[in-house]
Protein backbone atom coordinates (compact mmCIF):
# COMPACT_ATOMS: atom_id res chain seq x y z
CA UNK A 1 0.00 0.00 0.00
CA UNK A 2 2.42 2.23 0.92
CA UNK A 3 4.81 1.57 -2.34
CA UNK A 4 1.70 1.75 -4.97
CA UNK A 5 1.01 5.56 -2.82
CA UNK A 6 4.42 6.38 -3.58
CA UNK A 7 4.01 5.53 -6.73
CA UNK A 8 1.35 7.68 -7.59
CA UNK A 9 2.79 10.58 -5.73
CA UNK A 10 6.21 10.22 -7.72
CA UNK A 11 4.02 10.34 -10.90
CA UNK A 12 2.05 13.15 -10.73
CA UNK A 13 4.93 14.96 -9.10
CA UNK A 14 7.03 14.10 -12.46
CA UNK A 15 3.87 15.34 -14.30
CA UNK A 16 3.53 18.22 -13.33
CA UNK A 17 7.28 19.26 -13.23
CA UNK A 18 7.23 18.19 -17.06
CA UNK A 19 4.42 20.66 -17.42
CA UNK A 20 6.37 23.15 -15.58
CA UNK A 21 9.42 22.40 -17.67
CA UNK A 22 7.36 22.35 -21.26
CA UNK A 23 5.91 25.77 -20.18
CA UNK A 24 9.91 26.86 -19.22
CA UNK A 25 11.55 25.50 -22.56
CA UNK A 26 8.97 27.93 -24.85
CA UNK A 27 9.87 30.68 -22.73
CA UNK A 28 13.69 29.74 -22.89
CA UNK A 29 13.11 29.41 -27.02
CA UNK A 30 11.28 32.65 -27.31
CA UNK A 31 13.85 34.93 -24.70
CA UNK A 32 16.91 33.77 -24.99
CA UNK A 33 18.32 36.65 -22.44
CA UNK A 34 17.46 35.08 -19.32
CA UNK A 35 19.88 33.17 -18.54
CA UNK A 36 18.39 32.47 -14.77
CA UNK A 37 15.03 30.66 -16.38
CA UNK A 38 17.11 28.44 -18.29
CA UNK A 39 19.15 27.37 -15.18
CA UNK A 40 15.36 26.70 -13.89
CA UNK A 41 14.69 24.69 -16.34
CA UNK A 42 17.58 22.44 -16.18
CA UNK A 43 17.19 22.22 -12.43
CA UNK A 44 13.68 21.06 -13.53
CA UNK A 45 14.55 18.41 -15.60
CA UNK A 46 17.08 16.83 -12.63
CA UNK A 47 14.33 16.76 -10.53
CA UNK A 48 11.96 14.98 -13.17
CA UNK A 49 14.96 12.64 -13.09
CA UNK A 50 15.34 12.00 -9.92
CA UNK A 51 11.04 11.36 -9.67
CA UNK A 52 11.77 8.84 -12.68
CA UNK A 53 14.10 6.86 -10.79
CA UNK A 54 12.23 6.90 -7.95
CA UNK A 55 9.02 5.82 -9.63
CA UNK A 56 11.05 2.89 -11.22
CA UNK A 57 12.90 1.56 -8.14
CA UNK A 58 9.19 1.82 -6.88
CA UNK A 59 7.87 -0.30 -8.72
CA UNK A 60 10.37 -2.68 -8.93
CA UNK A 61 10.69 -3.44 -5.35
CA UNK A 62 7.10 -3.60 -4.63
CA UNK A 63 5.95 -6.17 -7.82
CA UNK A 64 9.20 -7.59 -7.65
CA UNK A 65 10.65 -7.20 -10.98
CA UNK A 66 12.58 -5.16 -13.17
CA UNK A 67 10.01 -2.46 -14.35
CA UNK A 68 10.24 -3.35 -18.47
CA UNK A 69 7.55 -5.85 -18.70
CA UNK A 70 5.33 -3.85 -20.36
CA UNK A 71 4.85 -0.68 -22.84
CA UNK A 72 4.19 1.72 -19.84
CA UNK A 73 7.37 0.58 -17.83
CA UNK A 74 9.25 0.57 -21.30
CA UNK A 75 8.09 4.16 -22.17
CA UNK A 76 9.32 5.20 -18.74
CA UNK A 77 12.85 3.83 -18.75
CA UNK A 78 13.03 5.00 -22.48
CA UNK A 79 11.91 8.71 -20.73
CA UNK A 80 14.62 8.28 -17.75
CA UNK A 81 17.71 7.01 -20.86
CA UNK A 82 16.96 10.31 -22.40
CA UNK A 83 16.96 12.20 -19.33
CA UNK A 84 20.55 10.54 -18.66
CA UNK A 85 21.72 11.38 -22.34
CA UNK A 86 20.56 14.95 -21.78
CA UNK A 87 22.09 15.33 -18.56
CA UNK A 88 25.73 14.25 -20.09
CA UNK A 89 24.99 17.11 -23.07
CA UNK A 90 24.36 19.49 -20.18
CA UNK A 91 27.33 18.37 -18.06
CA UNK A 92 29.51 18.52 -21.32
CA UNK A 93 28.58 22.38 -21.20
CA UNK A 94 27.31 21.89 -24.64
CA UNK A 95 24.29 23.55 -23.02
CA UNK A 96 21.73 25.32 -25.11
CA UNK A 97 23.05 23.81 -28.46
CA UNK A 98 22.52 20.28 -28.38
CA UNK A 99 20.70 19.89 -24.77
CA UNK A 100 17.91 21.98 -26.47
CA UNK A 101 17.45 19.20 -29.08
CA UNK A 102 17.29 16.33 -26.81
CA UNK A 103 15.01 17.82 -23.94
CA UNK A 104 11.63 17.36 -26.09
CA UNK A 105 12.41 13.80 -26.46
CA UNK A 106 12.72 13.34 -22.56
CA UNK A 107 9.81 15.92 -21.82
CA UNK A 108 7.33 14.38 -24.65
CA UNK A 109 7.85 10.83 -24.04
CA UNK A 110 7.38 10.93 -20.02
CA UNK A 111 4.55 13.35 -20.80
CA UNK A 112 2.69 10.60 -23.20
CA UNK A 113 3.98 7.67 -20.61
CA UNK A 114 2.26 9.34 -17.48
CA UNK A 115 -0.78 10.96 -19.00
CA UNK A 116 -4.15 9.49 -19.07
CA UNK A 117 -3.52 7.47 -22.21
CA UNK A 118 -2.38 4.63 -21.15
CA UNK A 119 -4.17 3.80 -17.60
CA UNK A 120 -4.51 1.02 -17.57
CA UNK A 121 -0.95 -0.24 -17.98
CA UNK A 122 0.10 1.44 -15.16
CA UNK A 123 -1.20 -1.41 -12.93
CA UNK A 124 1.76 -3.61 -13.42
CA UNK A 125 0.55 -7.65 -13.18
CA UNK A 126 1.82 -10.69 -12.76
CA UNK A 127 4.94 -11.13 -15.57
CA UNK A 128 3.88 -14.54 -18.60
CA UNK A 129 6.25 -17.22 -18.12
CA UNK A 130 8.43 -16.37 -20.90
CA UNK A 131 9.43 -12.90 -19.05
CA UNK A 132 10.02 -14.76 -15.76
CA UNK A 133 13.90 -14.74 -16.62
CA UNK A 134 16.98 -13.12 -15.53
CA UNK A 135 17.18 -12.36 -19.06
CA UNK A 136 14.63 -9.99 -18.17
CA UNK A 137 16.71 -7.02 -17.18
CA UNK A 138 19.88 -7.79 -19.64
CA UNK A 139 17.96 -7.70 -22.84
CA UNK A 140 15.40 -5.27 -22.85
CA UNK A 141 17.49 -2.66 -20.81
CA UNK A 142 19.70 -2.83 -23.40
CA UNK A 143 17.60 -2.68 -26.28
CA UNK A 144 15.47 0.23 -24.82
CA UNK A 145 19.03 2.00 -23.49
CA UNK A 146 19.66 1.69 -27.62
CA UNK A 147 16.32 3.08 -28.87
CA UNK A 148 17.52 5.88 -26.53
CA UNK A 149 20.48 6.59 -27.73
CA UNK A 150 19.80 5.86 -31.21
CA UNK A 151 16.71 7.99 -31.30
CA UNK A 152 18.79 11.08 -29.48
CA UNK A 153 21.70 10.49 -32.04
CA UNK A 154 19.37 10.59 -35.19
CA UNK A 155 17.94 13.84 -33.44
CA UNK A 156 21.33 15.36 -33.49
CA UNK A 157 22.35 14.48 -37.25
CA UNK A 158 18.63 15.20 -38.35
CA UNK A 159 19.37 18.91 -37.05
CA UNK A 160 22.49 18.61 -39.16
CA UNK A 161 21.04 17.84 -42.09
CA UNK A 162 18.46 20.73 -41.74
CA UNK A 163 21.41 23.57 -40.91
CA UNK A 164 23.59 22.32 -43.78
CA UNK A 165 20.37 22.32 -46.44
CA UNK A 166 19.71 25.81 -45.35
CA UNK A 167 23.31 26.71 -45.66
CA UNK A 168 23.47 25.04 -48.98
CA UNK A 169 20.38 27.38 -50.11
CA UNK A 170 22.11 30.61 -48.59
CA UNK A 171 25.27 29.45 -50.58
CA UNK A 172 23.13 29.53 -53.75
CA UNK A 173 21.20 32.80 -53.45
CA UNK A 174 24.71 34.44 -52.90
CA UNK A 175 26.14 32.82 -55.84
CA UNK A 176 23.05 33.92 -58.27
CA UNK A 177 23.21 38.01 -56.19
CA UNK A 178 27.29 37.55 -57.39
CA UNK A 179 26.26 36.93 -61.05
CA UNK A 180 23.75 39.91 -60.93
CA UNK A 181 26.96 41.95 -59.70
CA UNK A 182 28.77 41.19 -62.31
CA UNK A 183 25.97 41.86 -65.22
CA UNK A 184 25.52 44.83 -63.61
CA UNK A 185 29.38 46.14 -63.85
CA UNK A 186 29.31 45.46 -67.40
CA UNK A 187 26.19 47.11 -68.65
CA UNK A 188 26.44 50.47 -67.90
CA UNK A 189 28.00 53.85 -66.15
CA UNK A 190 24.86 53.31 -64.16
CA UNK A 191 24.76 49.84 -63.75
CA UNK A 192 28.33 50.77 -62.49
CA UNK A 193 26.86 53.36 -60.02
CA UNK A 194 24.41 50.74 -58.35
CA UNK A 195 27.31 48.40 -58.30
CA UNK A 196 29.30 50.36 -56.49
CA UNK A 197 26.70 51.13 -53.96
CA UNK A 198 25.74 47.53 -53.48
CA UNK A 199 29.03 46.23 -52.38
CA UNK A 200 29.65 48.89 -49.89
CA UNK A 201 26.55 47.74 -48.22
CA UNK A 202 28.57 44.14 -48.70
CA UNK A 203 31.15 45.28 -47.25
CA UNK A 204 29.36 46.93 -44.13
CA UNK A 205 27.90 43.31 -43.22
CA UNK A 206 30.32 40.89 -44.30
CA UNK A 207 31.59 40.98 -40.58
CA UNK A 208 28.20 39.63 -39.14
CA UNK A 209 27.32 36.81 -41.74
CA UNK A 210 30.68 35.79 -41.81
CA UNK A 211 30.88 35.49 -37.43
CA UNK A 212 27.19 33.85 -37.90
CA UNK A 213 28.51 31.02 -40.64
CA UNK A 214 31.40 30.54 -38.41
CA UNK A 215 28.78 29.72 -35.18
CA UNK A 216 26.96 27.69 -37.90
CA UNK A 217 30.17 25.66 -38.90
CA UNK A 218 30.95 25.14 -35.44
CA UNK A 219 27.57 23.79 -34.60
CA UNK A 220 27.48 21.65 -37.44
CA UNK A 221 31.07 19.83 -36.29
CA UNK A 222 29.59 19.63 -32.68
CA UNK A 223 26.26 18.02 -34.25
CA UNK A 224 28.38 15.70 -35.98
CA UNK A 225 30.75 14.80 -33.33
CA UNK A 226 28.22 13.94 -30.36
CA UNK A 227 25.53 12.40 -32.97
CA UNK A 228 28.38 9.98 -34.27
CA UNK A 229 29.48 9.26 -30.53
CA UNK A 230 25.85 8.78 -29.00
CA UNK A 231 24.76 6.49 -32.22
CA UNK A 232 27.83 4.16 -31.83
CA UNK A 233 26.89 3.78 -28.26
CA UNK A 234 23.45 3.43 -28.99
CA UNK A 235 24.30 0.40 -31.84
CA UNK A 236 26.83 -1.27 -28.61
CA UNK A 237 23.78 -1.24 -26.37
CA UNK A 238 21.31 -2.37 -29.55
CA UNK A 239 23.66 -5.34 -30.86
CA UNK A 240 24.22 -6.32 -26.97
CA UNK A 241 20.41 -6.36 -26.65
CA UNK A 242 20.16 -8.42 -29.67
CA UNK A 243 22.45 -11.26 -28.78
CA UNK A 244 21.02 -11.33 -25.35
CA UNK A 245 17.45 -11.52 -26.78
CA UNK A 246 18.85 -14.63 -29.33
CA UNK A 247 19.99 -16.29 -26.20
CA UNK A 248 16.74 -15.59 -24.15
CA UNK A 249 14.62 -16.78 -26.45
CA UNK A 250 16.69 -20.02 -27.42
CA UNK A 251 16.06 -20.82 -23.31
CA UNK A 252 11.98 -20.14 -23.80
CA UNK A 253 10.88 -21.02 -27.35
CA UNK A 254 14.13 -23.65 -28.43
CA UNK A 255 15.26 -21.40 -31.25
CA UNK A 256 17.50 -18.11 -31.20
CA UNK A 257 16.17 -16.34 -34.10
CA UNK A 258 11.83 -16.77 -34.89
CA UNK A 259 11.63 -14.01 -37.32
CA UNK A 260 8.92 -12.59 -34.98
CA UNK A 261 7.96 -8.79 -36.38
CA UNK A 262 9.90 -7.62 -33.39
CA UNK A 263 12.86 -9.05 -33.79
CA UNK A 264 12.85 -8.75 -37.48
CA UNK A 265 12.33 -4.88 -37.39
CA UNK A 266 15.30 -4.90 -34.88
CA UNK A 267 17.46 -6.11 -36.97
CA UNK A 268 16.61 -3.79 -39.93
CA UNK A 269 17.03 -1.03 -37.90
CA UNK A 270 20.62 -2.85 -36.76
CA UNK A 271 21.69 -3.29 -40.22
CA UNK A 272 20.36 0.45 -41.16
CA UNK A 273 22.37 2.35 -38.82
CA UNK A 274 25.67 -0.12 -39.33
CA UNK A 275 24.96 1.86 -42.26
CA UNK A 276 25.24 4.73 -40.99
CA UNK A 277 28.71 3.93 -39.03
CA UNK A 278 30.25 2.90 -42.32
CA UNK A 279 29.20 6.08 -44.24
CA UNK A 280 30.40 8.20 -41.32
CA UNK A 281 33.57 6.46 -40.85
CA UNK A 282 34.04 6.87 -45.11
CA UNK A 283 36.31 9.94 -45.60
CA UNK A 284 35.12 10.33 -49.55
CA UNK A 285 31.28 10.92 -48.45
CA UNK A 286 29.74 14.32 -46.27
CA UNK A 287 28.28 14.03 -42.82
CA UNK A 288 25.04 15.49 -44.92
CA UNK A 289 25.13 11.53 -46.28
CA UNK A 290 25.20 9.84 -42.80
CA UNK A 291 22.64 11.84 -41.72
CA UNK A 292 20.34 10.89 -44.51
CA UNK A 293 20.68 7.25 -43.57
CA UNK A 294 20.16 8.43 -39.65
CA UNK A 295 17.04 9.95 -40.83
CA UNK A 296 15.78 7.29 -42.01
CA UNK A 297 16.85 4.82 -38.72
CA UNK A 298 14.82 7.56 -36.84
CA UNK A 299 12.28 6.25 -38.53
CA UNK A 300 12.92 3.26 -38.60
CA UNK A 301 13.40 2.80 -34.70
CA UNK A 302 10.15 3.96 -33.89
CA UNK A 303 8.19 1.47 -36.19
CA UNK A 304 10.22 -0.83 -34.14
CA UNK A 305 9.57 -0.26 -30.72
CA UNK A 306 6.33 1.60 -31.22
CA UNK A 307 4.60 0.58 -34.69
CA UNK A 308 4.66 -3.05 -34.03
CA UNK A 309 3.33 -2.58 -30.43
CA UNK A 310 0.07 -1.29 -32.35
CA UNK A 311 -0.53 -4.50 -34.11
CA UNK A 312 -0.27 -6.87 -30.93
CA UNK A 313 0.89 -10.31 -33.07
CA UNK A 314 3.80 -11.78 -32.62
CA UNK A 315 5.63 -13.57 -30.15
CA UNK A 316 5.99 -9.90 -28.45
CA UNK A 317 2.48 -9.13 -28.48
CA UNK A 318 2.78 -8.87 -24.49
CA UNK A 319 4.16 -5.39 -25.27
CA UNK A 320 1.08 -4.36 -26.95
CA UNK A 321 -1.55 -1.75 -25.39
CA UNK A 322 -4.78 -0.16 -25.97
CA UNK A 323 -5.44 3.58 -25.78
CA UNK A 324 -8.07 4.63 -23.10
CA UNK A 325 -9.78 8.06 -23.50
CA UNK A 326 -11.03 9.49 -20.81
Amino acid sequence: MIFSTLEHILTHISFSMVSIVIILQLITLLVNEIVGLYDSFERGMIITFFCLTGLLVTRWIYWKHFPLSDLYESLIFLSWSFYIIHMILYFKKQKKNLSAITAPSAIFTQGFATSGLLTEMHRSAILVPSLQSHWLMMHVSMMVLGYAALLCGSLLSITLLIITFQKEIKKDIISLFDKRKHLLNDSSFFGEIQYMNEKGNILQSTSPLSVRNFYKSQLIEQLDFWGYRVISLGFFFLTTGILSGAVWANEAWGSYWNWDPKETWAFITWTLFAIYLHVRTNKNLQSADSAIVAFIGFLIIWICYFGVNLLGIGLHSYGSFTLTLN
